[in-house]
């Protein structure tokens, strides 16, 4: 009774937890991504914004989970091959910039962050975050998964101990930037744009289905699974709110917040965690990347060697780093993102919501009550 216990918080909470493992470093972690999709319109409207991400970032987790489940898919290639047919190459294409993009995020961030953190050159921060995107993606889905899930309790402890520090430091400044009207209406469309680019994430946290064997399990632990990964971004937006207007300005806004806090230990451990988002994020995608090669491997009747899985998460951030330092992480941000959004509404979200439900109610559901 236990084990069946076990195996279903497993079922409805780990997709939730890996999600957010996954989000959060190109979702939220630096602060630069809410100040340009939520806090640039405004306080109240910024939170508007992240409940309208919310919604898209459940239902679009608990289609995709039931999908998956239906076809059997735990990595994205087979995912998109039920789902886009001789197309799933679209996705594939978006999905590697997508990981360019992101890991170009991650990289130049992490190098700014141990620089301030320990004094040391950017580049030592990046190399290290290589290094241990490697280590991990070399021993494969059971510790990644391990990985990702207690890192993501750690962090929820820590981002609930930086809104409870926050309010006491700068609580008169978030009621006060809360309390400014809302003057536009761009906060549903941004909350759409911002869900939507990290839609990308999704396939990627297939390996995951392995616990996952019901409809009930699938949609309930997508529904959750939006909200977990949302909420410590929203702990995070309204510490974020008292530093109002000034921060918008900021490449890397945590810092600054961080700095302003004053609490040098506690400034350390959050910085801490949050490059361990950045290994993550970084992880997830590369492995993800690795399963989809293992799969063509296998349909050769091969096997993927174990060496080749470092070696392709190694070359893919040095590839990220480079275009991160050549265009600079504020206009990646601005103008990646933006793009990918129109690309994964394209590729992704609306074969899912069309196609993809036509086929859950009529056709795999279909064939899986004539299989009971």
């Amino acid at each position: 009774m236990k084990l069946m216990k076990l195996n279903f918080l497993k079922a409805i909470i780990l997709p939730g937890l890996i999600f957010q493992s996954v989000v959060i470093a190109g979702g939220y972690a630096t602060g630069r991504e809410l100040v340009e999709f939520f806090l640039s319109n405004g306080p109240r409207a910024g939170m508007y914004g992240m409940i309208v991400a919310t919604l898209v970032w459940s239902l679009v987790l608990a289609t995709s989970l039931e999908f998956a489940r239906l076809t059997r898919s735990s990595d994205y290639k087979t995912f998109f091959r039920h789902l886009l047919g001789r197309a799933w190459v679209l996705y594939e294409i978006v999905y590697i910039i997508t990981i360019v993009l992101i890991l170009s995020v991650i990289g130049s961030a992490a190098g700014i962050l141990l620089a301030e953190m320990i004094n040391t050159p950017p580049l030592v921060g990046t190399v290290f975050l290589i290094a241990t995107i490697g280590l991990l993606t070399f021993f494969g889905t059971q510790l990644i998964e391990r990985v990702l899930a207690s890192w993501s309790l750690l962090l929820y402890v820590v981002y609930a101990c930086f809104l409870i520090i926050g309010f006491m430091k700068f609580g008169g400044e978030i009621q006060q930037g809360f309390s400014v009207p809302i003057d536009n209406a761009r906060w549903a469309g941004d909350g759409i744009k911002y869900a939507s680019y990290n839609l990308a994430i999704i396939p990627t946290i297939l390996f995951c289905l392995r616990h996952i064997s019901s409809r009930q399990e699938a949609i309930t632990g997508g529904l959750i699974g939006g909200v977990l990964a949302i909420f410590p971004g929203i702990l995070f937006y309204c510490v974020l709110v008292g530093f109002y207007p000034d921060i918008i300005r900021e490449a890397v806004p945590i810092n600054t917040m961080l700095a302003a806090m004053g609490i040098p230990f506690f400034q350390i451990i959050f910085q801490i965690v949050i490059f361990g988002t950045f290994i993550e994020t970084g992880t997830a995608l590369l492995h993800a990347l690795n399963e989809r090669i293992a799969v063509t491997y296998e349909e050769k009747s091969k096997v993927m060697p174990t060496y080749l899985r470092p070696m392709v998460a190694v070359t893919a951030m040095i590839i990220a780093i480079f275009i991160s330092d050549r265009i600079g992480l504020i206009a990646l941000i601005a103008n990646g993102y933006v793009l990918l959004t129109y690309l994964f509404l394209a590729v992704f979200v609306i074969p899912l919501f069309t196609v993809g439900l036509y086929k859950i109610i009529w056709v795999y559901n279909k064939q899986e009550n004539q299989q009971q």
